[in-house]
């Protein structure tokens, strides 16, 4: 898709949009390379087009540090992060989108399956739903393989390693601790069936088998940054 047809099906495909984008992304890298040494293993993982990525979830800061990511990421985030209007101004302008955690949302998953379908942008879904605190990886959602599976596009497992130490549950600033990102090999989607449908028992399968990728992730992200996992 060029930039134009990207313009037209998503006023936020911009060229104010792409500058605001590269305006935020790259001071945001610099700050978390300088302040908390992070670094990404794995991109060689990363689909040249438009994917699911879904890593585990610890920290506020699991967001911002996607700028360290060479791919200008879609990122479906909780609804009170646009309780402010400049706030949510920004966080719209570079292609973030709401979603509802207390219901489905229909409006936040169409708006997902429409930037897998037109775009060529990763879409980041915190397969957790919230963050969480812990060692393990909690249940996901289906919502990661469901999209995969309609848009049939690769679904990216991701581990962040780090991010608690760094900013944990209640802290008001960051601490100099490392952050580690690895990204895993690629899933395929679940297949559609001859009825353009897919099961809710290749949907469970695959959400199953993205959480325990994400666990091996996640275990070897914590122990690169310093802060190995005690199970």
């Amino acid at each position: 898709m060029s930039d134009d047809d990207a313009a037209e099906f998503d006023p936020r495909n911009g060229l104010v949009n792409r500058i605001t984008y590269r305006t935020l992304k790259y001071p945001a890298w610099g700050a978390f390379k300088a302040w908390n040494r992070i670094t990404v293993e794995g991109l060689e993982n990363l689909p040249s087009g438009p994917c699911v990525w879904v890593p585990n979830h610890r920290s506020y800061i699991d967001t911002p540090i996607h700028a360290a990511i060479p791919a200008q990421m879609r990122v479906m985030g909780k609804d009170s992060m646009w309780k402010y209007r400049p706030v949510g101004w920004v966080f719209t302008t570079v292609g973030c989108f709401p979603v509802k955690r207390d219901a489905p949302d229909r409006t936040a998953l169409r708006t997902a399956l429409d930037a897998l379908r037109y775009g060529d942008c990763p879409v980041v879904m915190f397969g957790e739903g919230e963050r969480k605190d812990g060692p393990r990886v909690h249940p996901l959602m289906d919502g990661p393989a469901y999209l995969a599976a309609r848009a049939q596009v690769p679904i990216v497992p991701v581990g962040i390693g780090g991010s608690a130490a760094a900013m944990p549950r209640g802290a008001k600033f960051m601490y100099p601790r490392r952050i580690r990102i690895v990204v895993g090999e690629p899933m395929d989607p679940p297949q559609l069936g001859s009825s353009g449908r897919v099961s809710r028992r290749a949907i469970t399968a695959t959400t199953e088998e993205l959480r325990e990728r994400i666990q091996i992730l996640f275990d070897e992200a914590q122990a690169r940054a310093g802060t190995p996992n005690q199970h």
